[in-house]
């Protein structure tokens, strides 16, 4: 089952968070991001893996999620830019 072009924007979402701390969240701009990205962070949002729909900070499955998403562009050699 291949991912479909939301779980692929909400996993781009999840790569933009730094692992190495919980101290540091994200911001996804709805003035300037681009609407697939505002729709994948309220999407997470509702689905409790960020703590606010503009982003905010990640919560214990959304850390879980991330990790796994970071891992897996790790292991296709995809940067996470």
């Amino acid at each position: 089952m291949p991912f479909t072009p939301e779980q692929i924007d909400e996993l781009a979402i999840l790569a933009l968070f730094n692992l190495t701390t919980t101290q540091e969240g994200i911001k996804v701009h709805n003035n300037s991001a681009a609407p697939n990205a505002i729709a994948a962070a309220e999407r997470l949002h509702n689905n409790e893996f960020i703590t606010q729909v503009d982003g905010g900070y990640l919560t214990d499955i959304g850390r879980e999620a991330a990790e796994h998403a970071q891992a897996l562009l790790t292991l296709l050699g995809t940067e996470k830019d």
